[in-house]
């Protein structure tokens, strides 16, 4: 798990950091712990149904931004729990490109034990950042 809540944060809201050693893994542990904000066993989804989908902005943390709100979107219109498979980025002229694979099913409250349903991904304190690491993001989820 490369991402952790945090407390003390967001009074009535999620707020959570999350990392990687690239763009991939810091986006995928970021989608994670915005499906986990809502579901308690992110193992307990199972990998059903595929959903790609293609991104693009002049800013990179606007895109994680995107992101995001594209699983907050799926939860909403499909009631689709769906985790990252596979992320590419690509930077021409300036702008960046992000496709992604990603896998999930159904909400199944009857296996699927649910936390609190998040309504939006937030620009407070909202951040991506390159570190001597990789990278981190700093994300407060509407809930």
């Amino acid at each position: 798990m490369l991402y952790e809540f945090l407390e003390d944060v967001a009074t009535a809201d999620i707020a959570f950091r999350a990392w990687g050693k690239d763009l991939q893994e810091v986006f995928k542990a970021a989608g994670d712990a915005t499906i986990n904000t809502m579901i308690e066993d992110l193992d307990s989804i199972e990998l059903k149904e595929t959903r790609t989908f293609s991104l693009e902005d002049d800013q990179l943390d606007l895109l994680l931004f995107n992101f995001l709100q594209e699983l907050v979107y799926y939860k909403d219109s499909e009631l689709l729990l769906l985790r990252s498979q596979q992320i590419e980025f690509e930077e021409k002229q300036g702008k960046h490109y992000l496709n992604a694979v990603l896998q999930g099913e159904r909400l199944d409250r009857d296996r699927h034990q649910q936390r609190v349903d998040v309504k939006a991904v937030t620009l407070h304190l909202f951040q991506l950042e390159k570190t001597n690491d990789g990278w981190t993001a700093m994300v407060i989820l509407d809930i």
